[in-house]
Protein backbone atom coordinates (compact mmCIF):
# COMPACT_ATOMS: atom_id res chain seq x y z
CA UNK A 1 0.00 0.00 0.00
CA UNK A 2 3.00 2.26 -0.35
CA UNK A 3 1.96 5.56 -1.85
CA UNK A 4 -1.74 4.90 -1.26
CA UNK A 5 -3.89 7.79 -0.11
CA UNK A 6 -5.65 7.79 3.24
CA UNK A 7 -8.98 7.22 1.46
CA UNK A 8 -7.59 4.24 -0.48
CA UNK A 9 -6.22 2.68 2.69
CA UNK A 10 -9.48 3.15 4.61
CA UNK A 11 -11.60 1.87 1.69
CA UNK A 12 -9.44 -1.25 1.55
CA UNK A 13 -10.06 -1.95 5.23
CA UNK A 14 -7.09 -0.24 6.89
CA UNK A 15 -3.32 0.02 6.54
CA UNK A 16 -1.24 -2.75 8.02
CA UNK A 17 -3.95 -5.40 8.28
CA UNK A 18 -4.88 -4.85 4.61
CA UNK A 19 -1.23 -5.14 3.65
CA UNK A 20 -0.99 -8.42 5.56
CA UNK A 21 -4.14 -9.78 3.90
CA UNK A 22 -3.11 -8.67 0.40
CA UNK A 23 0.39 -10.08 0.84
CA UNK A 24 -0.95 -13.41 2.06
CA UNK A 25 -3.43 -13.61 -0.80
CA UNK A 26 -0.61 -12.95 -3.28
CA UNK A 27 1.33 -15.88 -1.83
CA UNK A 28 4.42 -13.87 -0.81
CA UNK A 29 5.20 -15.72 2.43
CA UNK A 30 8.31 -13.74 3.40
CA UNK A 31 6.62 -10.37 2.96
CA UNK A 32 3.61 -11.78 4.82
CA UNK A 33 5.79 -12.75 7.81
CA UNK A 34 7.43 -9.30 7.85
CA UNK A 35 4.08 -7.49 7.58
CA UNK A 36 2.55 -9.67 10.29
CA UNK A 37 5.49 -9.09 12.63
CA UNK A 38 5.25 -5.33 12.08
CA UNK A 39 1.51 -5.36 12.82
CA UNK A 40 2.03 -7.34 16.03
CA UNK A 41 4.58 -4.84 17.40
CA UNK A 42 2.44 -1.74 17.00
CA UNK A 43 0.93 -0.05 20.05
CA UNK A 44 -2.32 1.90 20.23
CA UNK A 45 -4.21 3.61 23.04
CA UNK A 46 -7.85 4.55 23.24
CA UNK A 47 -9.61 6.30 26.10
CA UNK A 48 -13.26 6.99 26.69
CA UNK A 49 -14.76 8.98 29.52
CA UNK A 50 -17.78 8.95 31.73
CA UNK A 51 -17.16 12.62 32.36
CA UNK A 52 -17.39 14.47 35.64
CA UNK A 53 -20.57 15.03 37.63
CA UNK A 54 -21.72 18.66 37.49
CA UNK A 55 -19.04 19.56 34.97
CA UNK A 56 -19.04 23.01 33.49
CA UNK A 57 -20.78 23.30 30.11
CA UNK A 58 -18.25 23.10 27.30
CA UNK A 59 -15.55 21.52 29.45
CA UNK A 60 -13.10 19.38 27.51
CA UNK A 61 -11.42 16.70 29.58
CA UNK A 62 -8.09 14.97 29.14
CA UNK A 63 -9.36 11.89 27.25
CA UNK A 64 -9.40 13.44 23.76
CA UNK A 65 -6.12 15.30 24.24
CA UNK A 66 -3.20 13.24 22.97
CA UNK A 67 -0.43 13.31 25.56
CA UNK A 68 -2.71 14.18 28.46
CA UNK A 69 -5.14 11.28 28.89
CA UNK A 70 -4.13 9.11 25.94
CA UNK A 71 -0.80 8.44 24.27
CA UNK A 72 0.95 5.74 22.25
CA UNK A 73 4.45 5.47 20.84
CA UNK A 74 5.72 2.22 19.31
CA UNK A 75 9.18 2.85 20.78
CA UNK A 76 7.95 3.02 24.39
CA UNK A 77 4.36 2.41 25.50
CA UNK A 78 0.64 2.99 25.14
CA UNK A 79 -1.20 4.81 27.96
CA UNK A 80 -4.87 5.33 28.81
CA UNK A 81 -5.77 7.49 31.81
CA UNK A 82 -8.63 8.16 34.17
CA UNK A 83 -8.95 10.82 36.81
CA UNK A 84 -9.19 14.55 37.30
CA UNK A 85 -8.59 15.64 33.71
CA UNK A 86 -7.40 19.18 34.31
CA UNK A 87 -4.35 17.82 36.14
CA UNK A 88 -3.67 15.25 33.43
CA UNK A 89 -3.76 18.07 30.86
CA UNK A 90 -1.46 20.40 32.83
CA UNK A 91 0.99 17.60 33.56
CA UNK A 92 0.81 15.94 30.12
CA UNK A 93 0.63 12.76 32.19
CA UNK A 94 0.31 10.08 29.48
CA UNK A 95 3.17 11.49 27.41
CA UNK A 96 5.33 11.95 30.50
CA UNK A 97 5.30 8.20 31.12
CA UNK A 98 6.55 7.51 27.58
CA UNK A 99 9.15 10.29 27.88
CA UNK A 100 10.56 8.82 31.10
CA UNK A 101 10.95 5.51 29.33
CA UNK A 102 12.53 7.03 26.22
CA UNK A 103 14.88 9.54 27.84
CA UNK A 104 15.51 7.91 31.20
CA UNK A 105 15.42 4.25 30.27
CA UNK A 106 12.92 3.44 33.03
CA UNK A 107 10.50 0.52 32.82
CA UNK A 108 6.83 1.11 32.10
CA UNK A 109 6.03 0.17 35.71
CA UNK A 110 8.51 2.57 37.25
CA UNK A 111 7.63 5.42 34.87
CA UNK A 112 3.88 5.03 35.44
CA UNK A 113 4.28 4.78 39.25
CA UNK A 114 6.55 7.84 39.38
CA UNK A 115 4.26 10.01 37.25
CA UNK A 116 1.06 9.03 39.10
CA UNK A 117 2.33 8.72 42.67
CA UNK A 118 4.79 11.63 42.62
CA UNK A 119 4.08 14.14 39.85
CA UNK A 120 0.26 13.92 39.72
CA UNK A 121 -0.07 13.82 43.52
CA UNK A 122 2.28 16.79 43.94
CA UNK A 123 0.04 18.78 41.61
CA UNK A 124 -3.03 17.87 43.69
CA UNK A 125 -4.49 15.54 41.05
CA UNK A 126 -6.01 12.12 41.45
CA UNK A 127 -6.40 9.23 39.03
CA UNK A 128 -4.52 6.43 37.41
CA UNK A 129 -3.35 4.88 34.17
CA UNK A 130 -3.21 1.62 32.32
CA UNK A 131 0.08 1.50 30.44
CA UNK A 132 1.68 -1.25 28.36
CA UNK A 133 5.14 -1.33 26.82
CA UNK A 134 6.11 -2.91 23.51
CA UNK A 135 7.07 -6.16 25.29
CA UNK A 136 3.62 -6.52 26.85
CA UNK A 137 4.52 -5.45 30.40
CA UNK A 138 1.52 -3.75 32.01
CA UNK A 139 1.40 -1.12 34.77
CA UNK A 140 -1.83 0.12 36.36
CA UNK A 141 -0.95 2.53 39.18
CA UNK A 142 -3.52 4.85 40.75
CA UNK A 143 -3.60 7.22 43.71
CA UNK A 144 -7.29 6.85 44.56
CA UNK A 145 -9.15 4.31 46.69
CA UNK A 146 -9.87 2.20 43.62
CA UNK A 147 -9.71 2.12 39.84
CA UNK A 148 -11.64 -0.24 37.59
CA UNK A 149 -9.04 -2.04 35.49
CA UNK A 150 -8.44 -5.29 33.68
CA UNK A 151 -6.22 -7.11 31.23
CA UNK A 152 -5.92 -10.32 29.26
CA UNK A 153 -2.45 -11.79 28.79
CA UNK A 154 -1.11 -13.74 25.81
CA UNK A 155 -2.23 -17.03 27.37
CA UNK A 156 -5.80 -15.75 27.77
CA UNK A 157 -5.66 -15.23 31.56
CA UNK A 158 -8.11 -12.52 32.60
CA UNK A 159 -7.45 -10.14 35.49
CA UNK A 160 -10.10 -7.67 36.69
CA UNK A 161 -9.54 -5.49 39.74
CA UNK A 162 -11.04 -2.48 41.49
CA UNK A 163 -9.20 -1.80 44.76
CA UNK A 164 -5.53 -1.84 45.72
CA UNK A 165 -4.09 -5.19 46.83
Amino acid sequence: MAGASYTQIMESGGGIISTVRATRAAGDDELYRQSRARAERMLAAGTTTGGMTNKRFGRVGDSPIIGAGTYADNATCAVSSTGWGEYFIRGVIAHDIAAMMEYGGTSVGEAARTVIMEKLEAMGGTGGVIAMDREGHVAMPFNTEGMYRGRIDAEGNVTVEIYKD
